[in-house]
């Protein structure tokens, strides 16, 4: 077997010398050097920079957000309340007039008629900012649907803010790139400029400013929380369907900087799901809850004493991860007579650390002074559930009065804080906001300082814009900038790539969980956090691009703080990529030389070119089609010069040099050879500089790389492994081949070109050859055979029983010969019924031979999992069941102009509201309606790569299996990342063995298990300031009941709306989350 392996390495090696010019193309390289300098990269210089620029950036942002501030409070300051106001005294424009939001047809087909609006009819035009068309002399004014625009708050609130138009226009003015200013107020109301009409799917817009993660981490200071729900008998039927939804939305006005746990009680307490004490309120974790939630169950008789002793215990464990900031108890039940004031007396009294916020859930008649009382008695407030309308405002409002200890801060609460990444709600994508809080500063007759928050005001950095400042090209394939905030969440990083848009929570992908967690990294993440610099040299394991394959590499990591931010900024840089190419075309008559093999009528003779799709110039038009791209190209360059001012001078140059570099490999070496004297389909070069050049010309139409080389997977592990790297088609566990007989299958073979110029090392190329795999199958038989040249076919079978040596091609109805990749998928085989599954997972091809490999540590198996994956939504349970739980009004109802003005008729309208935004609502089970298109969710994927063990070259063994065991060789190919194995073929079905599994698939439900992960938290530091205490503080408003101000056009037409509806064949369907 060493023999055929020495045989398949020279031949391999053969091929790769003469055909894919390494020496010759880094021969050119050095022919040509007058022409290039080669440059350093000093990562501390690049790192310190970035974070400057960065930190520029976000500065002058936070200019305009301080400006904004200030005249927020000076304008509400000088205003003036009116009783008496009226829709028609205020001008604004109202983002939602002129979209159909919740319009909808009744029974005979007309269309019901909507509230009239007094709104600004503005004119709109496309901007490139944006991404959508706006009107830069107004704002625009959001109110949530819940909210009626008509009541005198939301009146005087649309008055007084007004006036803040003037001062974003001109702070656009000083600062042209601003984006989104937004000043969201604590009734509700949203303005924000330049003004654009809304945008909110499935026409129900349930968009409420309070709710987004911006306002909520600028409008109070960190929260350590304990929900306690009262699931005694008492609490049955909708009043317990109304206290799980609630907890639900209680959940949502949690951040990642907040802490939390959830725990039912009757005579005892307990927590509803895994967590035994308060864990980080991310994403994930608030997940568990909302599922475990929808599991409790009331029965047995209310104890508040176990419920709050439950609470008050968990808030005094000190021995976890906390906020260590606000701290607060929120209890829902639907009433009870024990003020249980002994408990409050020993846990939370005379400093009364510990607010309390009780709620009354459901419609009833008891006694709710106790309620009261407790919320009172401990600095907390009282609220009143009846409804379902009820729950997004009551759970939300208590951030009233955590803000009230920053306004009486005054000066020292003005802290800017920015978020962690989120999609915007309109539509800018991927964005980060600097907020700060502002504060009413009127007083009352008592010289009394008024302890109201007014709101949050934001503005918008889009991430595009951050990247922007970051360097690209001159790091290399695999090098990168990342950066982080205080929670270890990345703000940049080339893995962060969420693929679910308009979604309410924050994007939180870990730095451990955007690359492959070690204990290196735990530490560079840690010293980020704490806001060091610092650099380290480590050998790590990174998944490919294609995420098939897992490489172990080196890097150095450099890091620094972006100052007056919480965010750190890192670097990444392999060995190679200290030095890189910068070109220098001086020489116009050179430039259009080089210039002119780009152009299609040399493609026949030279090779086809395909071109980076980079932005060399500003006006270059990109196009996902590489023909169309390069048309664009030399259309622009035929207009300007690679000097212009309008161009990026270092893409272009080297672009220019790498075409005539890899123009004279054609010259050289590619011209004067016959590719299928070797049973080669094409030889191709690709570069740093953004060229692609495959040859000869025809081969262009089957090749499916990418054709920018810093996303092409062959290019970056060429770069990073040694050798010559194989990467066959890769070809899902379902294909069957079924096109291999009108198609040529062709395997990549690469390797990077290593440069040595002064003593600087670096790879500014990978050359390789497409093999044609059939005619290439036939050479791997006679390559792994005794045969020679000289010798014939058909005289030298050799039967497994007698002494002759057996080979792969005269014995192949006997032997299984096959080549399997560093990633386990089969390259090449003897077996010709194994071609059409060259590019599977080998185990899907044997499975019973992988497993031997697997097990005698030829391979090492890598589990991760992908957080930012989309998933269709997964089969219903059963059937759609109709609606319950809605009061429907009868006739005697219908007729009374006194019900319709009712509270009753408003709180009818917000159940209907909400039902539509509760999918459980409406519906008995999970169970989307009939009719209502299935739609993808975010979900978390299971990945498994494996990789090469750091064993023996050359291992024999026998796979066990009784009466039929096999016998296996298996020798690593030198210079190469191919795995030769040499088995007997399985002469029965007792060799069966279970199939290792490569695929990605979805994670099962809790996996990764976040009951165990809670334990072992990951390293994170919250706002290093807190506000949870002022002694001038008055508590003396601490509750009331639910009321609302019904908007009578907009009741009747949601009536009619619900009428229909409940009389409709088909329940109406969920709405989407914002």
């Amino acid at each position: 077997m060493q023999y055929w392996a020495r045989r398949l390495e020279q031949e391999i090696d053969g091929v790769m010398r003469i055909f894919g010019g390494v020496h010759q193309l880094r021969g050119i390289y050095n022919d040509n050097s007058n022409l290039f300098e080669v440059k350093e990269n000093v990562p501390r210089k690049l790192v310190e920079k970035v974070a400057g620029d960065i930190e520029s950036l976000l500065a002058k942002k936070v200019r305009a957000l301080k400006r904004l501030a200030n005249a927020a409070e000076k304008f509400q300051k000088a205003h003036h309340w009116q009783d008496n106001i009226r829709e028609e005294d205020i001008e604004y424009y109202d983002s939602k007039a002129d979209t159909e939001y919740m319009s909808a047809e009744d029974p005979d087909g007309e269309e019901i008629e909507r509230e009239k609006s007094n709104s600004l009819k503005l004119e709109f035009t496309d901007d490139d900012n944006f991404k959508t068309k706006v009107n830069y002399s107004y704002a625009a004014v959001q109110i949530p649907t819940d909210i009626y625009k008509g009541s005198t708050v939301i009146l005087n609130e649309l008055n007084w803010t007004q006036a803040l138009e003037d001062v974003f226009i001109e702070n656009r003015k000083e600062d042209p790139s601003l984006l989104w200013q937004v000043f969201g107020s604590a009734t509700g109301v949203t303005r924000y400029y330049p003004a654009t009409p809304w945008r909110a799917p499935n026409k129900i817009d349930l968009y409420d400013v309070r709710r987004r993660p911006w306002y909520i981490q600028g409008a109070s200071s960190p929260k350590d929380m304990v929900i306690i729900v009262d699931v005694s008998g008492s609490v049955s039927g909708l009043t317990l369907k109304l206290m799980k939804t609630s907890v639900y939305e209680m959940l949502d006005t949690l951040s990642d900087d907040d802490y939390v746990n959830v725990a039912s009680f009757n005579e005892k307490a307990k927590p509803v799901s895994c967590f035994k004490h308060l864990v980080q309120a991310n994403i994930r974790n608030k997940k568990v809850f909302k599922e475990d939630v929808q599991g409790m169950v009331a029965k047995g008789t209310t104890d508040y004493k176990a419920g709050f002793e439950y609470a008050f215990d968990q808030l005094q464990n000190s021995n976890i991860t906390r906020a260590n900031c606000n701290k607060m108890i929120m209890m829902f039940t639907d009433g009870g007579e024990d003020r249980v004031q002994d408990v409050f007396e020993k846990y939370n009294w005379p400093n009364k650390t510990v607010r309390v916020f009780t709620f009354s859930v459901g419609q009833h008649n008891y006694d709710v002074t106790p309620l009261q009382w407790m919320a009172c008695a401990n600095k907390g407030y009282y609220f009143e559930i009846p409804s379902i309308g009820a729950i997004r405002i009551n759970t939300q409002e208590y951030l009233d009065v955590l803000g009230r200890p920053m306004v009486l801060a005054g000066n020292r609460a003005k802290q800017v804080q920015w978020t962690n990444v989120y999609q915007d709600a309109l539509g800018l994508g991927l964005v980060v906001t600097g907020t700060l809080p502002v504060f009413n500063l009127t007083e009352d007759s008592s010289d009394r300082k008024n302890q109201l928050i007014l709101g949050v005001m934001g503005i918008d950095v889009a991430l595009n814009d951050i990247k922007r400042l970051t360097p690209r090209y001159n790091l290399g394939a695999n090098g990168y900038v990342f950066a982080i905030d205080l929670n270890g969440y990345v703000l940049l990083h080339p893995n962060l790539q969420p693929q679910i848009i308009n979604f309410r929570e924050p994007v939180t992908l870990d730095f451990l969980d955007a690359e492959l967690e070690d204990e290196n990294k735990e530490e560079i993440r840690r010293s980020m956090i704490d806001g060091n610099d610092g650099q380290r040299f480590i050998k790590t394991l990174i998944k490919s691009l294609d995420e098939q394959y897992i490489d172990e590499v080196f890097r150095t990591y450099t890091w620094a703080p972006i100052k007056s931010t919480n965010y750190s900024l890192g670097l990444v840089l392999p060995p190679y990529s200290t030095y890189y190419i910068q070109a220098n075309l001086s020489d116009q008559i050179l430039q259009v030389k080089y210039f002119e093999s780009l152009l299609p009528n040399s493609f026949e003779s030279e090779g086809h070119v395909f071109i980076a799709p980079r932005e060399y110039c500003k006006d270059l038009d990109l196009s996902d089609n590489n023909t169309e791209f390069l048309e664009n190209f030399i259309a622009l360059m035929e207009k300007v010069t690679p000097d212009s001012k309008q161009c990026d001078n270092f893409l272009l140059h080297n672009l220019i040099l790498d075409t005539g570099i890899t123009q004279q490999l054609v010259d050289k070496v590619w011209k004067d050879q016959d590719l299928n004297t070797y049973s080669l389909l094409a030889v191709f070069a690709a570069t740093d500089g953004g060229i692609t050049r495959v040859f000869p010309n025809k081969a262009a139409d089957d090749w499916e790389e990418e054709p920018e080389p810093f996303n092409a997977s062959f290019y970056r592990r060429s770069l990073d492994n040694k050798g010559y790297i194989f990467k066959p088609p890769y070809r899902d566990a379902g294909y069957r081949g079924l096109d291999l007989e009108n198609n040529t299958i062709g395997i990549l073979v690469s390797t990077a070109v290593e440069l040595s110029i002064e003593g600087k090392t670096l790879k500014p190329a990978v050359v390789g050859v497409k093999l044609d795999l059939e005619a290439w199958a036939e050479k791997f038989k006679v390559l792994a055979s005794n045969r020679t040249d000289r010798d014939q076919l058909g005289t030298r079978r050799c039967d497994p029983s007698s002494s002759c040596e057996m080979d792969c091609e005269a014995n192949n109805k006997d032997l299984i010969c096959v080549l399997i990749d560093d990633g386990g998928f089969l390259v090449l085989s003897n077996q010709e019924d194994h071609w059409y599954q060259v590019g599977k997972f080998f185990s899907e091809v044997d499975a019973n031979l992988m497993s031997a490999l697997y097990n005698n540590s030829f391979y090492t198996r890598k589990e991760s999992y992908d957080f930012q994956s989309v998933c269709a939504p997964e089969a219903p349970s059963n059937t759609g069941a109709a609606p319950r739980g809605v009061f429907v009004p009868t006739v005697a109802d219908l007729l009374s102009l006194a019900w319709w003005t009712s509270a009753a008729a408003w709180s009818l309208f917000q159940q209907f509201l909400y039902g539509l935004t509760y999918s459980s609502w409406f519906q008995t089970e999970e169970v989307a309606a009939d009719g209502m298109e299935a739609r993808e969710t975010s979900c978390i994927m299971k990945q498994t790569q494996y990789y090469f063990s750091t064993v023996n070259a050359t291992y024999n063994a026998i796979i066990d299996c009784g009466n039929c065991s096999r016998l296996f060789h298996a020798q690593r190919l030198a210079n190469t990342n191919l795995l030769f194995v040499v088995a007997d073929k399985p002469i029965c079905s007792q060799c069966e063995s279970v199939k290792l599994l490569q695929a990605e698939v979805r994670a099962p439900p809790r996996d990764p298990n976040q009951c165990e992960l809670v334990d072992r938290p990951r390293y994170r530091k919250g706002p290093h300031i807190c506000f949870d205490y002022n002694a001038t503080e008055d508590t003396s408003d601490c509750g009331r009941g639910a009321s609302f101000s019904p908007s009578l056009g907009v009741l009747l037409s949601l009536q009619l709306l619900l009428l229909y509806s409940s009389t409709s064949r088909h329940p109406l369907p969920p709405a989407a989350c914002l």
